[in-house]
């Protein structure tokens, strides 16, 4: 089994999403006492906040940068950025690491395809949705159209995942603003949601909706088992 590194902490709730999640597909597959060969690196969340509002994406790849290089010395042979939103840093670490970063933008893209989805209608923190670096990936690496929601939504989306979800409040009164956003979404032609932000499936489960839901967090665990079972 290959040894994955975790780039976490941001927020400490999904990473432990992440790490929960990893050792019950390892379970899953190999049983017996088997369970994921794990690096963490955990930030302090607020650190990486602040520098995301001050639009310090420069000092936050560096941070990133920094983390990596510590869980490549360790040991990891290969890479899980446990936030969407920090993917927009993925370019700058592969090409300074010689260990592989396991991009949730590709991986999530690769199931989009298999199920023929042509028009997807992306949901996270407004760096995601605002930015270029996701809708761009999605659009031009692997020809899928985004859509997102208007300005007021992405707000109160954005306020749901740090000012809750980020906390582990689950409200049923956020649930039924995303739901509303959703239903939006398909008005507009979106053939799935994309829930792009790893905090957002503690909301939002596949069988509350009718659409296809894609759940990125799940997705890129899915493949971290299968590339560190892959000799």
């Amino acid at each position: 089994m290959k040894t994955i590194g975790l780039v976490g902490g941001m927020s400490w709730e999904s990473t432990a999403i992440y790490y929960k999640s990893l050792n019950e597909e390892i379970y899953e597959r190999l049983g017996g006492l088997n369970s994921a060969s794990t690096l963490i690196y955990s930030f302090n969340f607020r650190e990486i906040a602040t520098l995301q509002e001050q639009g310090d994406w420069t000092a936050v790849g560096q941070k990133i940068l920094h983390a990596s290089q510590k869980l490549e010395r360790a040991g990891a042979e290969g890479l899980l950025l446990c936030s969407n939103s920090i993917h927009k840093v993925a370019p700058q670490l592969e090409n300074q690491l010689s260990i592989p970063v396991l991009n949730i933008i590709d991986i999530t893209a690769v199931k989009a395809k298999q199920m023929g989805i042509k028009k997807i209608g992306l949901l996270g923190t407004r760096f995601t949705m605002e930015e270029p670096f996701y809708r761009e990936r999605l659009e031009l690496v692997h020809g899928i159209d985004v859509i997102t929601p208007d300005q007021r939504t992405q707000r109160l989306i954005h306020d749901i995942i740090f000012k809750e979800l980020c906390h582990g409040e689950i409200r049923d009164a956020s649930e039924a603003e995303l739901l509303l956003t959703i239903d939006a979404l398909e008005q507009q032609g979106a053939q799935a949601i994309l829930l792009g932000c790893t905090e957002l499936a503690m909301l939002m489960r596949e069988q509350t909706h009718h659409i296809p839901l894609l759940d990125s967090t799940l997705l890129h665990v899915e493949y971290a088992m299968q590339w560190m079972l892959n000799p």
